[in-house]
């Protein structure tokens, strides 16, 4: 009951980072959970961690990724002092340019002290390598597996990558900076990323 439970969550928490964005909302595509031993390799290798996803597609690509901002939104202070909360869509490009990674998150900038939050603001590195160079003490948690049938929107970004793989895979996670929630994030795995005998 727990894993089922666990299951529904993950679908539950992505389509609230998706539904932020309407206009990714309306053909982003369909998402089913995943149990971690339904995952084949290399997606699960991939995936199913609890480190940051840049560092795991900078392996996978054999060097650092680049970031392109689809959209942004940026949700108000609650409270005198707080920085609000901070919203992106995004791709992760390799050396070529073609993109690997699909991602959408959710930030609570008063968990991060100036120097980062203005680094995340400026959108010239990926968020992985922002918070690792930060030196700041992280916890990634709560990661939950979903297959991922691509809509009009989702091609549309991945491109030629989509063309003729029908599915790929995701997660979703959270991030914990110094104890205090800070990072909701979905990352999907480009279709076509890796080698046609992988899939």
């Amino acid at each position: 009951m727990a894993a089922q439970q666990q299951q529904r969550d993950a679908v539950d928490r992505a389509a609230e980072l998706i539904r932020a964005f309407p206009e990714a909302a309306a053909g982003f595509g369909t998402l089913r959970a995943m149990r971690p031993d339904d995952l084949s390799q290399p997606y699960r290798e991939l995936l199913d961690h609890r480190g940051h996803m840049t560092v795991a597609m900078e392996r996978l690509c054999g060097g650092l990724v680049g970031l392109e901002v689809v959209a942004t939104r940026v949700e108000p202070p609650a409270a005198p002092g707080d920085r609000g909360l901070y919203m992106r869509e995004i791709l992760l490009t390799n050396a070529s340019g073609a993109v690997v990674q699909h991602g959408i998150v959710r930030i609570d900038l008063s968990v991060l002290d100036g120097s980062t939050a203005e680094a995340i603001l400026a959108a010239k590195t990926p968020l992985g390598r922002i918070l690792i160079d930060a030196n700041l003490l992280r916890d990634v948690h709560d990661v939950g597996l979903l297959e991922v049938v691509p809509g009009p929107h989702l091609r549309r970004l991945f491109g030629a990558s989509a063309a003729d793989v029908p599915r790929t895979f995701g997660r979703v996670a959270e991030i914990s900076l110094g104890g205090r929630p800070a990072v909701e994030l979905l990352e999907i795995a480009a279709p076509g990323l890796l080698p046609k005998t992988l899939r």
